[in-house]
């Protein structure tokens, strides 16, 4: 860094200096702050649409409590405007738990559907997975189920996916598979208290 000989020198060569780059530093400056801004903006415009998304989840999941299977259309209006967000996909999950209750399997497995395609969340895959190997059971769609079960490979849920899959195997009459994978359950971390009264029902 060159030594000026003066206060005066250096203030002259700092004003030539600023005279010949200071439009490029005033630019960069700009341009550093606007994006530093834009980012600190873009921030909280996400962060408020996350709140409002939040807000809206919490009040059609009240009304759908409240009233059921009646909720029904806000709750898929709720869906179709959030589907960027897992707030979407967690409605979907609960609709499809009050279709069920009031015995419309066909919709609910169809909200189940969606949601697994829309998320990209493993836990909640395998939840979303689960349930529809369920459905799937209760609607003798066997291979159907084999096939969901077959997509949930987190340890955690062993033991649930190989009860289920021996309850399927029994419901087609092939007790020895059954007895398999009930086995294999009870081996589990996640297993059943019901899987010794399975086994010894098939031990008969």
């Amino acid at each position: 860094m060159e030594l000026y000989d003066t206060e005066e020198q250096q203030v002259e060569q700092i004003k030539e200096w600023f005279k010949e780059n200071g439009k490029p530093v005033v630019a960069g400056l700009v341009i550093c702050l606007g994006g530093i801004f834009g980012w600190r903006f873009y921030q909280d415009t996400v962060t408020e649409a996350q709140e409002a998304a939040s807000k809206a989840y919490t009040a059609t999941m009240t009304s759908l409590q409240e009233q059921g299977t009646d909720a029904q259309s806000s709750v898929q209006s709720f869906i179709d405007a959030n589907k960027d967000t897992e707030y979407s996909v967690l409605a979907a999950l609960q609709l499809a738990k009050v279709q069920v209750e009031a015995e419309q399997a066909d919709a609910a497995i169809e909200q189940l559907t969606w949601a697994k395609g829309a998320t990209s969340d493993d836990a909640l895959k395998a939840v979303i997975n689960y349930r529809l190997a369920r459905l799937h059971a209760d609607q003798q769609n066997y291979q159907a189920a084999l096939d969901d079960l077959k997509q949930i490979s987190a340890e955690s849920w062993k033991g649930r996916v190989a009860e289920l899959r021996g309850d399927i195997q029994l419901s087609q009459g092939n007790n020895d598979a059954a007895y398999i994978a009930y086995t294999e359950a009870q081996q589990a971390q996640d297993a059943s208290q019901t899987l010794q009264m399975k086994l010894d029902d098939l031990a008969k």
